[in-house]
């Protein structure tokens, strides 16, 4: 049982050693308008985190955790401990552009009871001025299949009463995974309107970690929702495009390692296969090809798919 939001929305920040990005990301984060709460897991960081927080935000909720158990726990976590009525998540070195994102993003909600979460428009600012998750137009709302972590709001309850993230999966690809299994539920991705959150790619980052799980994630995301007929041409389809990218970007052991784990674990049956219908899949699909479809198209399609359930 949820306890009652007691703000419009709480904004979660996960992180680790990262204090001078942090700064940024708080600083824009306390400036939204709103009756907003800002939420800081620390996963066990040592370079003064939690002291810097305590001293120049005291206002800022912090969570210390002495032992590091990644930001996939510790964003369900916060899921848990917060009390917006909806969940903005930030990496802690990214930052909203403008003092209105939070408030935008919640309006675009208002459209549709099916909108379950918003991918917010996002800009990775040391690797090209291209906006991510873009509106095609203003005249009409976009759904599409998936979101950024670092820029996405989504509804709390929704996402505690699909069990958030899967912790299994360590590292990596958690969001997509969620994003199916919210469609599979009636609720779609929404492309947000409002202004970008700027994401500065930190230089402390775990490329090993991100190629390997990157990559078994992959195999883990086809085993647990495919449905069983189109499970085949998936994994194969998962492992080829994993090893040329592997390839293109120059580390394709790493990619290799990571698509053998995958496969070890499904024919060990370490992972619960709960497949999607297959209608839901075909609506994924065709959202991952298209990028977006109109809210309107999205929600006839899903409004046909329940119909059809019920026959």
């Amino acid at each position: 049982m949820t306890s009652e939001p007691v703000f419009d929305a709480t904004i979660v920040i996960t992180t680790k050693n990262r204090k001078a990005d942090l700064r940024r990301a708080i600083q824009s984060s306390i400036s939204q308008e709103g009756n907003i709460e800002v939420l800081v897991v620390d996963d066990g960081s040592n370079d003064g985190t939690t002291e810097m927080i305590r001293s120049e935000f005291p206002l800022v909720h912090v969570d210390r955790q002495d032992v590091s158990s990644g930001y996939i726990v510790h964003r369900n976590r916060a899921a848990r401990m917060a009390r917006g009525k909806f969940l903005f998540s930030i990496d802690d070195d990214a930052e909203f552009s403008d003092s209105h994102v939070v408030q935008k993003t919640i309006a675009d909600f208002a459209v549709s009871a099916c909108v379950g979460a918003v991918a917010i428009p996002c800009i990775d600012v040391n690797k090209s001025p291209d906006l991510r998750q873009p509106k095609p137009d203003e005249q009409n709302p976009y759904v599409t299949s998936e979101y950024i972590g670092t820029a996405h709001a989504i509804r709390r309850d929704l996402f505690l009463q699909s069990g958030g993230y899967r912790s299994s999966l360590t590292h990596q690809g958690e969001e997509r995974d969620l994003a199916i299994r919210l469609l599979d539920r009636g609720y779609l991705i929404r492309l947000g309107s409002s202004a970008p959150i700027w994401h500065y790619e930190s230089p402390k980052r775990d490329t090993r970690r991100m190629d390997f799980y990157g990559r078994r994630n992959d195999v883990l995301f086809a085993w647990q929702n495919t449905p069983w007929s189109k499970l085949p041409p998936h994994l194969i389809g998962t492992a080829f495009n994993g090893i040329r990218f592997g390839f293109k970007i120059g580390r394709p052991t790493r990619m290799v390692w990571g698509i053998l784990s995958g496969f070890i674990s499904t024919f060990k049956s370490e992972f619960r296969r709960e497949p999607v219908s297959a209608n839901t899949y075909r609506l994924y699909r065709k959202l991952r090809s298209k990028g977006c479809l109109t809210l309107e198209s999205a929600v006839q399609i899903l409004c046909a798919k329940q119909v059809k359930q019920f026959d």
